[in-house]
């Protein structure tokens, strides 16, 4: 089984021992460190899917609301409701899928640096499905550091699996704030389950995986604090620069805001004035003229 997944992906496998062995010979780094290196070149070809899921999840998020008014109207409907949610995606262009981008590249490549270094160190055929395979770079053995000098072997202190983990759930705690309690928590549980089943791999393997969970953690920062996965600022109030209150009625008075500072008031309430008066002497002036004739 193994020796048929290594021939299913043997491309990548090509590929990434050509990178690991460029580092290492071309560049003249260890054998950790040009993983390292590699590492960081894969993440960075990355980032472009990384970025559209973020903005994935960010949509996904905004249309929550909407969403949920679709299953509440089309509750008993199911097939009316998921043709309403495909045609809310695609008026506002989200891809439902796209959050899983990352992770559908990520597997093939992780596969690959499996292979990669049971080719470079060798494998001794526990694993079953394969036979016992001979190094094809043994200084490979020796290219590891501190307590893992040997990057083909497993780490009988379980320190990598421990750190692996744990640099993994600081990676997806950034991400895991836009996320749902519930989704939360279960996210949260995936590096511990993750590293219970890795813990046998070789100690480069977890060089790999150690270090794109860091990579990936200032990734994370960075879009999530200063690109596309921050929260929008909330708008302020009154942002329009008019007050909300209605304007009151203006008057004549002294002191009401449509009065001038000086007293009087504006020239459209003064005009009115002048007419109202010089209407009442026309009609003062008729009366007298009536009063004379009389006499």
């Amino acid at each position: 089984m193994i020796d048929f997944i290594g021939r299913l992906f043997s491309p990548i496998v090509d590929l990434l021992g050509w990178v690991l062995k460029l580092f290492h010979y071309d560049v003249g780094t260890p054998w950790w460190v040009s993983i390292v290196l590699l590492t960081v070149v894969v993440r960075t070809l990355m980032l472009p899917l990384t970025i559209k899921q973020v903005r994935s999840m960010r949509g996904m998020q905004e249309l929550k609301p909407e969403l949920d008014k679709i299953r509440s109207k089309y509750k008993g409907n199911r097939q009316r409701q998921q043709q309403e949610q495909m045609n809310l995606y695609k008026e506002r262009g989200i891809n439902p899928l796209g959050g899983c981008l990352p992770l559908l590249v990520q597997m093939p490549i992780f596969i690959g640096i499996f292979y990669v270094i049971r080719d470079l160190g060798g494998f001794s055929g526990a694993l079953g499905g394969g036979g016992a395979t001979e190094a094809s770079e043994p200084s490979f053995t020796e290219g590891g550091i501190l307590w893992f000098s040997d990057l083909s072997s497993a780490d009988s202190t379980l320190l990598l699996p421990i750190l692996a983990a744990v640099t993994m759930l600081a990676s997806m705690e950034v991400t895991n704030k836009v996320m749902e309690p519930q989704q939360r928590w279960l996210m949260r549980a995936l590096p511990v389950g993750f590293a219970f089943f890795t813990y046998w791999f070789p100690a480069g393997m977890f060089v790999y995986w150690i270090t794109s969970n860091v990579v990936t953690l200032g990734q994370n920062y960075v879009i999530y604090n200063f690109g596309p996965g921050r929260r929008p600022d909330p708008a302020p109030s009154g942002s329009s620069g008019k007050s909300s209150r209605p304007e009151k009625a203006t008057s004549g008075k002294k002191g009401d805001p449509a009065v001038s500072s000086n007293g009087h008031g504006t020239a459209e309430q003064n005009g009115d004035r002048e007419l109202v008066e010089s209407s009442g002497n026309s009609k003062a002036r008729a009366k007298r003229k009536r009063r004379k004739k009389k006499k």
